[in-house]
């Protein structure tokens, strides 16, 4: 079997809860959605574009030379094979932005709005990790950028608020370069990890530390009583996929929820519910 995985469910989701991890990427029930809050995404689109085609060592002190040159293009990797496993994998995701170094290599980076830790850093180093394997080993097709001999993140502090003319307010605070180091033995050791659980039997719900768990939980709690009580119970037919003909699942989009070919991305059909 392949399984397709994003560089932000190998950072967030893997960790987060094992169980919903294998049902989104196998079995394609994904949590509900939750939006970015906006003024991050606003302060690290700003940035994006303030930056782009400027050089990297004006920006924070200890960056390598060179100009930024891509920011927010989707990459897919190749299909990855590991040894004494039948299953496999392919990574496909959207970058921050991309540096072009002065040497000709290139550098991975993420804008994020805090204050660093340690924490952190090794949570983001999957993503970055996940980004330079695609821009090395592509799909066909696929945008290549090699080879990429810099990772790290690129932290706004905010530390004061400027009061100016017109009633304008400035967040000022430096800009800190934490480089990651590269580690691709450890990175695909990781992923074989995760076709282990990826090819094992579902790892168990966790209803202690995942909402989402909990929140099932507790309907399925109240379905029984339902059930037990006589009361009707309703179940959603799944349509058919009016492009290719396959089954359809409920995804959630910004507009609410949808049906979906089971074969996305190969096949886009969808259908409202």
């Amino acid at each position: 079997m392949e399984y397709r995985l994003s560089p932000s469910d190998l950072t967030f989701l893997y960790d987060g809860c094992k169980h919903c991890f294998v049902m989104k990427v196998k079995h394609g029930i994904t949590q509900p959605s939750i939006p970015l809050p906006s003024v991050f995404s606003r302060i690290a689109a700003l940035q994006k574009d303030f930056y782009t085609d400027k050089r990297l060592e004006g920006i924070a002190p200890g960056l390598p030379n060179g100009v930024i040159r891509h920011g927010e293009k989707w990459v897919r990797s190749a299909p990855i094979q590991f040894p004494g496993k039948e299953s496999t994998c392919y990574i496909a995701g959207r970058f921050d932005i991309v540096a072009e170094l002065d040497d000709g290599s290139y550098a991975v980076l993420d804008f994020k709005t805090g204050s660093p830790s340690n924490d952190k850093t090794n949570m983001y180093a999957r993503q970055l990790h996940s980004y330079a394997y695609c821009l090395e080993n592509p799909a066909d097709g696929a945008l290549t950028l090699a080879p990429v001999t810099r990772l790290g993140l690129l932290y706004f502090i905010p530390e004061e608020i400027i009061r100016g003319e017109k009633g304008l307010q400035t967040l000022e605070g430096p800009m800190q370069w934490i480089a990651i180091e590269r580690n691709d033995e450890a990175f695909l050791g990781f992923l074989g990890d995760v076709i282990d659980v990826l090819d094992g039997p579902i790892p168990e719900p966790d209803p202690e530390d995942c909402p989402w768990c909990k929140y099932r939980s507790r309907l399925l709690a109240q379905s029984s009583v339902g059930v037990a009580s006589g009361q009707a119970s309703s179940r959603i037919a799944t349509p058919e996929c009016p492009r290719c003909g396959s089954e359809m699942r409920l995804r959630n989009g910004k507009f609410g929820e949808f049906w979906s070919c089971t074969r996305y991305p190969d096949c886009k059909g969808t259908r409202n519910v």
